[in-house]
């Protein structure tokens, strides 16, 4: 996947670009993501990118012009262009599978009250948010974007199937970890983690999700036990009689 990131601030995207899982991915060549500083394509002398909004308010806005000098490098036209923008819709499961699907896009991180509007009709700009609050610029939130997404592409974890099976990609939260040692100042690793019985790990796995998901996003815990009694395409149960036992007691 190619990630073009039209920014005022490149240096911010290098530590995470450069070092851990998408700097691992970008040397395996799986992502290409390319930093483009909007100044650059300014015809100020200053590099000058904003000016004072027509019909008055407070702040600065980002001139079309040096934007549209970046969109024309990158060669935006035709790609999908996302510009990160706290009233666009909200960046979901759905919407992070969707983009992974993609081969490449454009990300525009705003500043200061945002961009002239006219960028973002002529580029035809899709408005993404990471929550309902509002953030200095939309260097963060691609971040939030380009992680989220690059989860999912093939050969970024070690583990294929780890993304998908991981917290809300399961319907539920994740349940909590433990690693060595087995006892630290009085507190112990449960019991069933150190048996051996694989099944009963399952199980204990499978209720902890759900007492935690059920006190910390309910919303998510009455989706999924909702399904309970719901069929495979071929007939058989989707869960079975001990994963059906726990929902059941703790609806």
């Amino acid at each position: 996947m190619k990630i073009d990131i039209l920014t005022l601030f490149p240096e911010m995207f290098r530590p995470v670009t450069q070092d851990s899982m998408l700097g691992r991915a970008v040397e395996k060549g799986i992502l290409d993501i390319r930093l483009t500083d909007i100044r650059d394509f300014s015809n100020d002398k200053h590099n000058k990118a904003d000016d004072y909004p027509f019909g008055g308010g407070g702040g600065m806005v980002m001139m079309a012009d040096p934007i549209f000098g970046a969109m024309e490098h990158v060669e935006a036209k035709g790609r999908k262009v996302i510009y990160m923008s706290p009233r666009g819709k909200i960046l979901d499961e759905g919407k992070i599978k969707e983009l992974s699907q993609l081969n490449d896009m454009v990300i525009l991180c705003g500043h200061y009250e945002g961009v002239d509007q006219r960028v973002l009709d002529y580029w035809d700009a899709e408005e993404i948010s990471i929550g309902d609050y509002v953030l200095t610029g939309g260097e963060l939130p691609a971040m939030v974007l380009i992680d989220s997404v690059a989860r999912l592409l093939p050969g970024v974890l070690g583990n294929e199937n780890s993304a998908l099976d991981e917290s809300v990609y399961s319907g539920l939260l994740e349940h909590p970890q433990y690693t060595q040692p087995r006892e630290y100042r009085g507190m112990k690793v449960p019991e069933v983690l150190v048996s051996g019985n694989h099944k009963l790990i399952d199980l204990w796995k499978l209720e902890e999700s759900l007492k935690i998901t059920k006190e910390r996003r309910p919303e998510l815990f009455q989706k999924y036990i909702s399904h309970r009694d719901d069929k495979n395409k071929d007939g058989t149960r989707r869960f079975s009689k001990d994963e059906k036992m726990i929902m059941d007691k703790l609806k």
